[in-house]
């Protein structure tokens, strides 16, 4: 028994020492000494031996398996020394590594973009109010009182007093509620200012009333299918003077179709009826997706932009502004839904936009 717990023991050293790294310290530890080691094997055996042998055997296998053990201790720890020392010095004039850099999002690049083609034409950019009164959401913009979108499952409404003139608070549903908003700046512009304005000077600026503006804001809406979702984006173009005609909107509109989505592209006009434009017609634009075809997205092979016409008399009386002397025309479209038929971005599901999937995003 002597002999061979002897036997065990300098083969267990001579392994130890020659052990190159901690992983086959480590595999060493488990040959001798885990559950089925050689060293617990033979340490099984001393009961089949005389019992007068016992005493020396048990003092022999003590001693084995300490020697075992602080061999397989200090080697761990040589090994440690010698992973740190042969590590790199760290050369501090070494340049860093550069951080990921993002870039914008689709969206605000659509924004930007959208803006510069307007301004290029003379629209000026500005942001009205996201939460709105009724009054200009929908009352201003010759909405009547049961009109289905003022309905709880079409509109967000706060719950907030109403006010006696301008009704309840919401969070606006089209970024149209900043054309009388904008018509007051010329009609009201004690509204603006915040001063008083004398009889004189209103006079002055309501004879030079000439406006060309670009709202993009947040809009809310219940709404989410592959082409709506509750929180999106609108660009609102208002362009209100002397002598506009149909034709100066129709050349607008075209001019940003060409300049947005390239030749290649076909746009058509849809008479149409919305509450504060007359006459009225949606723009449909080809499919980006499947060029007219037909998909997922647009069904057909068009897709709808939004709205356009020519301001309501109603609407420009509303804004303070004399509809027997000035004509004007507006037209809203979406953001996102303008970005699905951008040429290359091939989006048939507009809620992708939103879902923060970087695989996606990465491309633009």
């Amino acid at each position: 028994m002597k002999e061979k717990l002897l036997q065990i023991k300098n083969t267990a050293l001579s392994l130890i020492i020659d052990a190159k790294s901690l992983a086959e310290l480590e595999e060493l530890r488990l040959q001798f000494l885990g559950r089925n080691g050689t060293l617990t094997e033979a340490m099984k055996e001393m009961k089949t031996i005389p019992a007068d042998q016992k005493p020396e055997a048990g003092r022999v296998v003590n001693e084995v398996k300490t020697i075992i053990e602080d061999t397989l201790k200090n080697k761990q720890q040589e090994l440690k020394e010698i992973k740190v020392s042969t590590r790199p010095a760290l050369d501090v004039t070494e340049p860093g590594i550069r951080p990921a850099l993002g870039h914008l999002h689709l969206v605000t690049q659509a924004i930007r973009e959208i803006t510069t083609i307007f301004n290029s034409i003379g629209f000026k950019r500005v942001r009205h109010p996201e939460i709105e009164w009724d009054w200009y959401a929908f009352t201003s913009l010759n909405f009547p009182d049961n009109h289905p979108a003022r309905d709880d499952w079409e509109t967000f409404f706060i719950q907030q007093k109403p006010d006696n003139k301008k009704g309840s608070v919401l969070l606006t549903p089209h970024t149209s509620s900043g054309q009388v908003r904008e018509m007051e700046k010329y009609s009201h512009p004690e509204l603006v200012s915040g001063s008083p304005t004398n009889k004189k000077i209103l006079k002055q600026v309501q004879d030079d009333v000439n406006i060309r503006m670009l709202n993009i804001a947040k809009c809310y809406r219940r709404q989410s299918d592959v082409s709506h979702t509750p929180t999106f984006h609108q660009f609102e173009g208002l362009v209100v003077a002397e002598d506009v005609s149909i034709a100066d909107l129709k050349g607008t509109l075209d001019f940003f179709v060409k300049s947005y989505f390239g030749e290649q592209r076909k746009a058509r006009i849809r008479p149409y009826h919305f509450q504060f434009t007359e006459p009225s017609f949606e723009v449909d634009i080809s499919c980006g997706v499947c060029l007219g075809k037909g998909c997922r997205l647009c069904k057909e092979g068009w897709l709808e932009l939004g709205g356009a016409g020519m301001v309501h008399p109603n609407v420009l009386k509303y804004g303070g502004v004399d509809p027997e002397k000035y004509t004007g025309f507006a037209f809203g479209w979406g953001i996102e839904r303008v970005l699905m038929m951008k040429e290359g971005v091939k989006l048939d599901d507009i809620r992708v936009l939103y879902a923060n999937d970087l695989d996606f995003l990465q491309q633009f």
